[in-house]
C-alpha cells in the first residue's frame, strides 16, 4: 500500500469518527454556539402518551429531547412544562432552526421525556394564549415575563411558544 492510498484511508477513518461521534454525542445541553448543534439519534422507549403530561415534568426535571419527522433528522434540546393536555415549549424569537421547521413543514415529530419517547404534534401559539402558556413556563423557571433568562436575551413575554398534543 503506498503513502496516497494510506492518507486516503486514514481520512475518511477521520471522517467517519467525527460524523459517529457528532451523531451519537449531539445536542449539547446550552443554548449558545457548539450548544445548538443537534444531533439525529433521540432514543428512548416508543411510550403512549399519558392523559396528563403535569407528573411527567414533577418527575423528569430539565430539558427533554425533541426531533421532528423528515429531513434533516435534528434532534435538539428544549425547555418544557407539562399540561394535562401535553407539552408546553418555547424559544427565543431568533429564528430557530426547529421552530422555523414546525411553521414551514408541519409539528409532526418525537419528544422523548426521561426515558420514554412520544409521538406528538406541535402547533405554535399565538395572542393571549401564548401569553398565558409562557407565564406557566416563567413560573418553572422561577422569573416573570419581563425577565430574560440570561444577559443579552430576549425577554420571556417575546419568546415564541409551541403546543405538542399527542398524535
Amino acid at each position: 500500500m503506498n503513502k496516497r492510498e494510506m492518507a486516503g484511508i486514514v481520512i475518511a477513518a477521520v471522517l467517519l469518527v467525527g460524523v459517529l461521534s457528532w451523531m451519537f454525542t449531539a445536542p449539547y445541553l446550552g443554548n449558545e454556539g457548539l450548544a445548538r448543534t443537534p444531533g439525529v439519534i433521540i432514543g428512548g422507549t416508543p411510550t403512549p402518551a399519558p392523559a396528563d403530561f403535569t407528573p411527567l415534568y414533577e418527575n423528569v426535571r430539565g430539558p427533554l429531547l425533541m426531533k421532528q419527522s423528515g429531513f434533516p433528522p435534528f434532534v435538539t434540546y428544549l425547555s418544557w412544562v407539562g399540561t394535562p393536555e401535553g407539552v408546553i415549549t418555547a424559544t427565543h424569537p431568533d429564528g430557530a432552526l426547529w421552530a422555523q421547521r414546525v411553521r414551514d413543514r408541519g409539528g409532526d415529530g418525537w419528544l422523548r421525556i426521561g426515558e420514554a419517547t412520544f409521538t406528538m404534534e406541535a402547533f405554535e401559539i399565538f395572542g393571549d394564549e401564548r401569553i398565558a402558556m409562557m407565564q406557566q413556563w416563567a413560573a418553572m423557571v422561577g422569573i416573570t415575563l419581563d425577565d430574560s433568562l440570561y444577559a443579552g436575551s430576549a425577554p420571556l413575554r417575546d419568546f415564541e411558544v409551541f403546543f405538542w398534543k399527542p398524535r
